[in-house]
């Protein structure tokens, strides 16, 4: 059970419509103090939106949201200067120096630590005195990263931070972030179309199709309940393919080369009794990876895992 007062975010029927397109439908969403949430979805799945609603940008026009226990919205200072934000294109100013540029963030924060700050700066080893301009891409993200995180925020927020970058420079930064919040006891809220990163940093996966969260769950559970079942043609025939659309937590069925390939969100125990109950006999079975249960859930678009 979670405890409210342990919930940095709490999102309760959060619906919001743009030009009659649902963006987000009846979102219910908690997030407790510690977590590293992450979040995916196809494109224009509502993962934007919804961080948008976190940051104030958004009313919500059904439902609520409430950050540390506030509206954002109506609250936007005290919010606000608890959360680290990092987007997909961080708008830094490219006239100014890093050290310039640190200067002026740390006049926007009260929890400015400008020690912490010239430390995340060094273990970039870039030199303060390089205008922002004159920075590549991945440098920038590193800029803007130790930005959002020199006030020791107690939410990250980081929306496809790493999109565009080098895998090398994208494990590097994201480690790096993640490693710095959690160890402090904070949390992160992290948006990203690269599977791989969010299997390896996140230890809950919200996923998002449509508008609508499909999948909520630890990372772990998500990674142990999604199986696929191999079963012959002539078993398939012999059990129906009625029978086999009532075996629990079905997701798809496939079939490939003579035989099936069968996609279930289940248990152990209960896969045993459902099996057990149809006298199934299964050729193999196997664990999904994230890239397969992503496309069980948001078929139109697969995702992207790596370059």
């Amino acid at each position: 059970m979670q405890s409210a007062d342990n919930l940095i975010i709490n999102i309760q029927g959060l619906s919001r419509e743009f030009d009659k397109h649902k963006a987000l439908d009846n979102i219910d969403l908690q997030v407790e103090s510690g977590q590293v949430i992450g979040i995916v979805g196809e494109n224009g799945a509502g993962k934007t939106t919804l961080i948008k609603h976190l940051l104030g940008l958004y009313r919500a026009e059904q439902g609520s949201v409430s950050v540390f226990g506030l509206d954002p919205v109506n609250n936007p200072a005290e919010v606000l200067g608890k959360i680290g934000y990092l987007s997909e294109q961080p708008d830094l100013p490219g006239w100014m120096t890093i050290a310039q540029y640190m200067n002026y963030m740390s006049a926007f924060y009260t929890g400015w630590d400008d020690s912490y700050a010239s430390n995340l700066i060094k273990a970039t080893s870039l030199d303060i005195n390089k205008k922002i301009k004159s920075l590549s891409k991945g440098q920038q993200a590193r800029v803007g990263l130790c930005a959002a995180q020199a006030h020791k925020p107690e939410l990250l927020l980081l929306d496809e931070p790493s999109s565009g970058l080098d895998p090398l420079v994208r494990k590097e930064i994201l480690s790096a972030a993640i490693r710095t919040v959690v160890d402090d006891g904070r949390s992160v809220v992290f948006s990203s179309h690269f599977l791989d990163e969010v299997e390896r940093i996140c230890d809950h996966l919200v996923m998002f199709s449509k508008g609508k969260i499909v999948l909520s769950a630890p990372m772990s559970e998500v990674l142990e309940h999604h199986k696929i079942l191999i079963i012959g043609s002539d078993e398939f025939k012999r059990v129906g393919n009625s029978n086999i659309e009532k075996l629990p937590g079905l997701l798809r069925v496939k079939e490939k080369r003579g035989e099936y390939l069968v996609s279930l969100n289940i248990s152990d125990d209960l896969l045993l009794s459902a099996t057990d109950s149809l006298s199934l006999k299964i050729i193999d079975k196997r664990l999904m990876t994230l890239d397969e249960i992503f496309v069980c859930y948001c078929p139109e678009q697969q995702a992207v895992n790596g370059e």
